[in-house]
């Protein structure tokens, strides 16, 4: 497979979220249940690119971290909206939650790599952002632990996403593709980086 194709590979699911606004955590009124739940992750750009970034960025690395970074990310999300649906204010985790995009993106498109603690700090820091937006939404909806346990299971989907991306990696011109493919999730990270801090 030629270059040009590993790249239009990798890039796909980016470029097709380009001109979408961030929506993955607008407010409060969710419908509830698994299928809503299951959903929500799907539909807010931030958080899918994001998640698709953490499973890239682990296969990028390779083991052990291709299986830990994935268990860590929905695992510091819960705790985080625990922390959400407990009413505790973390300010600014939109901010955080843009960060999340760009530096991930950052990493991949750097192939930074960083140490097991290091790259678990990482994506456990922008898991409890991730985690605290929907936890503060999660009390309005009905059945939220179904809602609860869609969300998190469309979370690990998107993680092995990302890792199915990250094989392209083995083929010739992979790795350059994928590197390429981290710069513009860290770019269009920036673009929701500079709509966060202008609320």
């Amino acid at each position: 497979m030629s270059r040009a194709r590993l790249v239009v590979r990798a890039l796909a699911p980016v470029i097709g979220l380009i001109a979408m606004p961030a929506a993955a955590h607008t407010g409060t009124g969710l419908a509830g249940g698994f299928v809503s739940g299951f959903v929500h992750p799907l539909s807010g750009p931030d958080h899918l690119l994001a998640m698709v970034s953490v499973g890239l960025w682990g296969a990028f690395l390779g083991r052990p971290l291709v299986y830990a970074l994935p268990v860590v990310f929905p695992m510091m999300m819960v705790a985080g909206a625990i922390v959400g649906m407990a009413g505790i204010v973390i300010p600014s985790t939109e901010i955080g939650i843009a960060l999340s995009v760009v530096v991930l993106g950052g990493c991949i498109a750097l192939a930074f790599r960083a140490p097991v603690w290091i790259a678990a700090s990482i994506v456990a820091l922008f898991a409890i952002c991730h985690g605290y937006a929907h936890g503060r939404e999660l009390p309005s909806a009905a059945d939220p632990m179904g809602y609860s346990v869609g969300f998190v299971l469309a979370t690990g989907l998107l993680h092995v996403a990302g890792i199915a991306l990250g094989s392209l990696k083995e083929r010739s011109g992979g790795a350059a593709a994928i590197r390429m493919a981290g710069g513009a999730i860290a770019a269009i990270g920036c673009v929701f980086l500079v709509g966060a801090v202008a609320r």
